[in-house]
């Protein structure tokens, strides 16, 4: 793994030469990793982590029984201290070959940009001529960036196991790796090797994981690297782009690129807002948050004008300027006699000067280069861009059009998009809590003793009553619960964030849980309560009625999401609601969970009812003449809905996208999407791309083809009805598998894990029910099983081609095949469940099932676990033809491959870490380093299989 010898072994064997660049710039890595482990910890530990490695790849290559056994021996016997050395070199070389990758990934890219191949597949420039040649006019296109939201929201869940400090030392290496591409001298060479050896040096001498709990300001600091490392410049550098594909796509007469004023891409946030199950989210990791936010961005602003003024030397002695930008140089307190003539420095003076101010008055605490003078902070960010664009105009029409681009035009672009807010953060609580705090606001009011208790049509009865009253039901002068304050100094929180940093900083409210009317009328009543929500009372009439904050159900179980539909028919037909929709533009969001109704019903089922809910989502929207938004609450593994983004989004329901689309990207998802600046600028443009052609490409309007996605779609649901039953009856009705679970993978571990600030489960026991979503598929993850992205797949296929229904067996597998031949959904469906299936290792997983104690329920669950696995293996290849996993995608599949010979090391060593372990709680002791082993063995795992959380 290490050293020039064995990388062959942990190279794809079958690479093409366009895969030779990978080939060696994993070996660099590898080599400059062996050898500061030789020099660090000297040549027993180096060559202990070959030995291992290879005898696990014995292990793997001949399923070498005495090779298991050689291996479990060979691990009992490291020290403590070898162990996490080992442990440490392995889930190092899975960063660094993460980067190797990356870096190939932008050099194939750019071999097909040099190549001419600018519309590849996944950008809008392909999505723009496939639009074109379908007769979408330029019109239609021009409208579709007017109106449209696309928004990645980052989530902060306990699965993120980055430190910055890494992400840092791993963002030098990328770079240094890129700059070997580039033609270099010896000396050049040399001094970049050396770089190189520093800074994996630097990785090796750092603290891989956080010893201490982390907290929501930590998770918010974390979330704020990747804007300055992509955010900030590659977002308004794709709207530039994109700009340049329309006008290719679509020319003007005159060759003109026309604009679009219209930010289509916002980011959002969680962090700091979300406090469903997280007691360390208040009021204060709020204000902490927007106040952090516009720290960011104001410290952007404030070095791209001070740069601004460095290069606009621009003097009136060469050339004129526009009245409005003399004036606007005339209110700089820059008087310096030296840039009398040279009124764009001016400007841009006071404009830092305004900038350092507002800063200051939204929170920031730290300016590192003085204004020249005081001036007045700008009442908000339109006010700033207004500025921007004096500065333009006037460059525009004094022959300086050239000089607007490479800064300017991007900068103003920048603030069209960020304001001074950054990123939109969504508040989200579990309907559970709203109801407690309206229980106790009705009883100590007076209005209802016991809220709780009523039946849902009083419920809904007592919440509009209210909402019809002109007065408040909390009083300043009545002592309420702990709970009741904290909720409602939040929602105060809200609204004065939203007047401070601008409406765009907090403008969405997420209800977990969302089951019933009631859920929703509730959050409008604490609006209310909070002035979020206000009346203008008319005389002998109605009030007119606006809410601040946008009210999101969210349905998550599979019960939820079978009742969306219905419920939001119900809101919408509401006076009072129809009003408020009316406010936001005749538009409502709703999120869909993937996570939760996964964990409930299993993957198959969860999909297929997702799916259904958006079809009658769009339907009832359509009959109410609202445009309905989908916010996709989406996490890393395909079992909580990951996947391929882009592919996701075009296997949409037809209607469910129409320009709007939220979708979240969580934990360590963030990391590999957006930790490089070029791939972080390629995953946004593949949603831009993914959008547009979902929202604009035509709809094959074919009786002959209706009729047979109808047929499609009758199979599908009885195909889910059999894959619910198999995977809920492994899951919640086999005795003895929440044992099973506990003990065969590192649940238990993770929950210890300092990941992040919110806990692994609802509740403290041992309950699958109460167990959240994300720990649960990171727990088979680990483990290499990954059931949570396969199960009862296998059993339903089987099932279903059994039936005697009238049609054959062969008739059905026809009909298997033409589902995944024709129908994006279903084949959406088996691609990202092929790819689970490439990174499932029963091999691996049988060592887990070694840490059930009880020898009958291991063998027992472990059987019926590995034959669902052949089953769902055998029906996948029935289906698509392909024996070998990721056909298809070749690339992605070496990819995997590769990573076997440094990831089973880390499993069997992980294995044997939580022994150790267990075995020491067994007899009340703690061993730290075991602890710490065991971390680092979760942190390498996860970083090796990229999307497990």
């Amino acid at each position: 793994m290490l050293n020039d010898a064995v990388a062959p072994e942990i190279v794809p064997a079958a690479a093409s030469d366009k895969d030779a660049p990978l080939k060696e710039d994993i070996r660099l890595l590898g080599r400059l990793l062996g050898d500061v482990l030789r020099e660090q910890e000297g040549d027993a530990v180096f060559h202990v982590v070959e030995t291992i490695r290879q005898t696990s790849v014995r292990f793997r290559r001949e399923a070498d029984a005495g090779a298991a056994l050689e291996l479990d021996a060979m691990l009992k016997e490291l020290s403590r201290e070898q162990t996490i050395s080992v442990v440490r070199a392995f889930s190092y070389f899975s960063h660094l070959a993460n980067i190797a990758e990356d870096q190939h990934h932008i050099r194939r890219r750019r071999a097909h940009l040099l190549a001419g191949s600018s519309a590849q597949k996944g950008s809008v420039s392909f999505a723009l001529k496939k639009l074109r040649m379908a007769g979408v006019p330029r019109k239609t296109v021009d409208t579709f960036f007017q109106d449209a939201l696309i928004a990645p929201v980052l989530t902060a869940h306990p699965t993120e196991v980055q430190r910055k400090s890494i992400l840092d030392a791993e963002h030098d290496i990328a770079r240094l790796l890129a700059e070997r591409d580039l033609p270099q001298t010896p000396k050049e060479r040399q001094a970049n090797l050396q770089l190189l050896r520093s800074r994996v040096s630097t990785l090796w001498q750092t603290r891989m994981l956080r010893y201490s709990k982390l907290t929501v300001a930590d998770e918010i600091e974390n979330a704020l690297s990747y804007y300055r490392i992509t955010f900030l410049r590659e977002l308004p550098g794709l709207y530039d782009d994109i700009e340049d594909d329309i006008a290719a796509e679509y020319p003007n007469g005159d060759g003109t690129i026309v604009p679009i004023n219209a930010a289509y891409v916002q980011m959002g946030s969680w962090i700091g807002g979300d406090r469903d199950g997280n007691p360390n989210v208040n009021a204060g990791t709020m204000q902490h948050a927007l106040a952090r936010h516009a720290t960011t961005i104001l410290d952007f602003y404030l070095d791209e004008v001070h740069a601004l003024g460095a290069e606009l030397s621009v003097s009136t002695l060469m050339v004129g300027v526009s009245a409005a930008l003399q004036a606007l140089a005339d209110q700089s307190p820059d008087a310096s006699p030296h840039r009398s003539d040279e009124p764009y420095r001016r400007a841009l003076i006071g404009i830092y000067a305004r900038l350092a101010a507002t800063a200051r008055a939204l929170g920031a605490t730290n300016i590192l280069r003085k204004e020249v003078g005081a001036a007045a902070a700008y009442p908000d960010a339109a006010a700033f861009v207004a500025d921007l664009r004096t500065i333009v105009a006037s460059l525009e029409s004094h022959h300086g059009a050239a000089l607007v681009r490479p800064r300017l035009a991007t900068l103003a672009r920048a603030a069209d998009i960020f304001g001074f807010h950054l990123a939109s953060l969504d508040m989200r609580q579990t309907s559970d809590v709203h109801e407690r705090v309206l229980a106790d606001l009705f009883a100590q009011s007076g209005v209802a003793a016991d809220y709780t208790s009523l039946s849902e049509e009083d419920k809904q009865a007592l919440l509009l009553s209210e909402l019809a009253q002109p007065r408040l039901l909390y009083s300043p002068y009545i002592a309420y619960a702990t709970e009741t304050d904290s909720e409602l100094a939040i929602l105060r929180a809200a609204r004065d964030i939203r007047q401070r940093y601008g409406a765009r900083a907090i403008r969405n409210y997420i209800i977990s849980h969302t089951e019933t009317v009631s859920d929703l009328l509730e959050v409008l009543l604490l609006q209310k309560e909070t002035g979020l929500l206000r009346t203008d009372w008319k005389a002998g009439g109605d009030g007119d009625s606006s809410c601040e904050l946008m009210v999101i159900p969210l349905f998550e179980t599979i019960p939820d999401l079978q009742r969306a539909a219905g419920i939001m028919s119900q809101v919408m037909a509401l006076p009072l609601v129809k009003q408020l929709i009316a406010k936001q533009g005749q538009l409502q969001e709703v999120m869909l969970g993937y996570s939760d109704s996964n964990k409930d019903g299993g993957f198959l089922t969860s999909n297929w009812e997702l799916y259904k809910a958006e079809l009658a989502l769009v339907s009832d929207f359509q009959k109410a003449g609202v445009k309905l938004r989908l916010f996709h609450g989406r996490g890393g593994t395909v079992g909580r809905g990951g996947g391929p983004s882009y592919e996701a989004i075009l296997a949409q329901p037809p209607g469910t996208v129409n320009g709007q689309i939220r979708l979240t990207e969580q934990g360590e998802i963030i990391a590999s999407k957006f930790s490089n600046a070029e791939i972080g600028r390629r995953n946004l443009e593949l949603l831009v791309a993914a959008t547009l052609e979902a929202s604009l490409a035509p709809q094959a309007a074919n009786p002959a083809h209706a009729s047979e996605l109808a047929q499609f779609e009758a199979v599908m649901a009885q195909l889910s009805d059999l894959a619910y039953h198999a995977y809920r009856h492994l899951v919640y009705e086999t005795p003895g598998f929440t044992e099973y679970f506990f003990s065969a993978t590192p649940i238990a571990e993770i929950a210890e894990l300092n990941l992040g600030s919110r806990p692994a489960s609802r509740k403290a026991n041992q309950r699958i029910e109460d167990l959240r979503a994300i720990p649960w598929g990171f727990s088979w993850g680990q483990c290499r099983l990954l059931l949570p992205g396969w199960f009862g797949f296998g059993s339903a296929i089987e099932a279903w081609i059994d039936q005697a229904d009238g049609a054959s067996k062969d008739e059905k597998i026809a009909t298997l095949r033409a589902m995944y031949a024709e129908w994006p959904f279903f084949a959406t469906l088996l691609s990202n469940m092929d790819m689970v299936l490439a990174k499932t290792d029963l091999a691996i997983a049988s060592r887990y099932a070694e840490l059930v104690a009880d020898q009958d329920l291991r063998e027992r669950i472990y059987k019926r676990i590995t034959d669902e696995h052949g089953n769902t293996l055998r029906c996948l290849e029935l289906i698509t033809g392909n024996t070998e996993r990721l056909a298809g995608n070749p690339l992605l599949a070496r990819s995997i491959q590769n990573r076997f010979a440094y990831l089973d090391p880390l499993n069997h060593l992980q294995v044997e870490l939580i022994k150790r372990n267990r075995a020491l709680s067994a007899e009340s002791k703690i061993d730290e380093r075991v602890h710490r082993g065991i971390q680092l063995s979760i942190n390498g795992v996860a970083a090796g299989l990229r999307n497990t959380g």
